[in-house]
């Protein structure tokens, strides 16, 4: 642990999470760019996965503790390399064109980036928190979850290559996506997004259920985690904001609205026949 009297961390994650997007929010207002935004988001995972490891207790081999790093250490290398890639491609991302301007707006965006990051981290910062002389070994939960982890990462990897090569492509400027993965999803790049955490909450928690009594507050506590990207993505800043802005775009055409009427848009599945 970081501090004696945090023994799961929760105070020392937040404290980073809140220093690390202060100074990534200094910068980009100073600067007026977005190329700071989106790669502190997955950056913040990174370092504070890492940093949960290096002070786990015991550590050795390839425990829980090391396992749940790896993997948010995997997807935000993975996450950050495609965010960075994009903004150094499209140089600024017009979802901030409302509040980069303001400095208050700005602020909330990261203050609530900065909770969203931390709030997912939780599955992740208790079990690793939890002393190694309680951690049980791997077992069928841990690779059910890493299943489900392995399985979102694909997902939302693949997703989200198949449309930097559609955008990129200049035979289709004007378009939309509905080819690959997007025939079965309208945005399946969140759909694995959600798997991943999902997964990482079904590792933590035989670590959790190890610790007793305090599993009661722990377990519900963790996740929030999983509960928070899930709702973010559903209902706040990522699918009813790109939903809009394609209406916004395409909602007058036939085919726009044969696809929205075929296709999910969330989960996964077969395009609708009628």
């Amino acid at each position: 642990m970081f501090f004696a009297f945090d023994p799961y961390n929760l105070l020392a994650t937040a404290l980073f999470t809140v220093l690390l997007q202060a100074t990534f929010f200094t910068l980009a207002t100073i600067f007026k760019t977005d190329k700071f935004t989106d790669i502190t988001y997955s950056v913040n995972f990174v370092l504070l996965a890492l940093g949960l490891w290096f002070v786990a207790d015991g550590v050795s081999g390839v425990d829980r503790a090391f396992l749940l790093a790896a993997i948010i250490v995997v997807w935000g290398l993975r996450l950050g390399s495609y965010l960075l890639t994009r903004i150094l491609k499209i140089k600024k991302d017009d979802r901030f064109d409302d509040m980069r301007e303001g400095f208050v707006s700005f602020l909330k965006f990261w203050i609530f980036q900065a909770l969203v990051v931390w709030v997912a981290m939780l599955p992740a910062t208790l079990a690793i928190s939890v002393p190694e002389s309680l951690q049980p070994a791997l077992g069928w939960l841990d690779y059910l979850g890493l299943g489900l982890w392995l399985f979102g990462f694909i997902v939302e990897t693949v997703a989200d290559h198949q449309k930097y090569v559609f955008k990129n492509d200049p035979a289709n400027r004007g378009e939309w996506i509905q080819s690959g993965l997007w025939k079965y999803s309208r945005h399946p790049n969140y759909f694995g997004e959600t798997l991943v955490w999902w997964g990482v909450y079904l590792i933590a928690i035989p670590a959790l259920l190890a610790t007793g009594t305090a599993a009661y507050w722990l377990l519900p506590l963790a996740a929030l985690g999983p509960i928070c990207i899930t709702w973010i993505l559903l209902s706040v800043s990522g699918i009813p904001l790109l939903e809009e802005k394609a209406d916004k775009r395409y909602g007058e055409r036939a085919d726009y609205q044969d696809y929205k009427r075929k296709t999910n848009v969330f989960f996964m599945w077969f395009p609708s026949s009628s």
